[in-house]
């Protein structure tokens, strides 16, 4: 696609307890969001913007996903063809970089340099969930700024890893070879092709995984760092594997999950054998950060 070529804009008025997941559903196929504040009726005006139109089941499926998490109703939406935009531009208005203790992440190629001090990555999301804008991967970028004055883990590892994001931060703040894994395919090219814009690649190992029972991901632990941005329920059930794949005294960071179910990961975490070291709260999201 040119920079020129034409885009499409989808409308929709969301509930406020869906708006989260709803959002981050949207990012996870490439749209950029913008949000307005509530009409007078509650709903929050939303519009999600793509350089190609996602695909129309997959759409429907992840609403439908987000709704059900948060009982509430499908959103209705409209889908408008936009004409042809400068899209480098447009992404660096809309999604201007995002500073996250020392890191700064960034999407389109910057007209001035990063900040002094800052640890620089570029993420080209593309169909892959996670540029650093949302809530809950900014709340695990900060927790690892914050280990990395306290720790040096070894064995890191990042479940879930979308764009890939944690991972190359990772990389970043530590010499260490970093395991990375999604359920999603295109997640794992997405994020191989980020490891190497950031130069990163020959420390960063992404496979197609469903987690701990994939042989390369289990055989590779135990881990003294493992990263896991996900959704609360994946969370909860894979407390068990993830203990046991975890080095004694090793760390876990936990995100993806809202306030209201915050209680219940921890519930469960707490019976696996982890203590609460940290919370960081950003909106209604929250990120953990567990030890062994």
């Amino acid at each position: 696609m040119s920079a020129e070529s034409g885009g499409v804009r989808l409308l929709l008025s969301v509930p406020g307890a869906a708006l989260g997941l709803i959002e981050a559903a949207l990012q996870r196929l490439g749209g950029v969001t913008v949000t307005g504040p509530p009409d007078t009726r509650g709903p929050v005006p939303l519009e999600a913007y793509f350089a190609t139109q996602p695909d129309p089941a997959e759409l429907n499926a992840l609403l439908a996903a987000a709704a059900a998490a948060t009982g509430t109703a499908v959103p209705e939406l409209v889908l408008e063809c936009l004409p042809p935009l400068d899209w480098a531009a447009e992404s660096r208005k809309a999604r201007p970089p995002v500073r996250a203790g020392r890191f700064y992440l960034f999407g389109a190629p910057l007209a001035d340099p990063p900040p002094a001090g800052t640890i620089a990555i570029r993420i080209d999301a593309g169909q892959a969930f996670g540029t650093g804008h949302h809530e809950s991967t900014r709340g695990c970028l900060l927790a690892l700024d914050g280990l990395a004055r306290r720790a040096r883990p070894h064995r890191p590892l990042d479940l879930g890893c979308g764009a890939g994001v944690l991972a190359i931060a990772m990389a970043k703040l530590w010499p260490a070879a970093v395991m990375a894994c999604d359920v999603d395919p295109v997640a794992v090219q997405v994020t191989i092709a980020n490891a190497r814009l950031n130069a990163v690649a020959r420390r960063v190992r992404a496979i197609q995984a469903d987690g701990f029972r994939h042989a390369a991901v289990a055989q590779r632990g135990p881990y003294d760092l493992i990263a896991a941005n996900i959704l609360a329920g994946p969370l909860i059930r894979m407390a068990g594997d993830l203990r046991r794949n975890l080095a004694p005294r090793g760390i876990v960071i936990l995100s993806g999950l809202l306030r209201d179910q915050e209680p219940a990961v921890i519930a469960r975490y707490r019976a696996a054998g982890l203590r609460r070291n940290r919370r960081i709260a950003l909106g209604e999201w929250v990120t953990l950060v567990l030890a062994g």
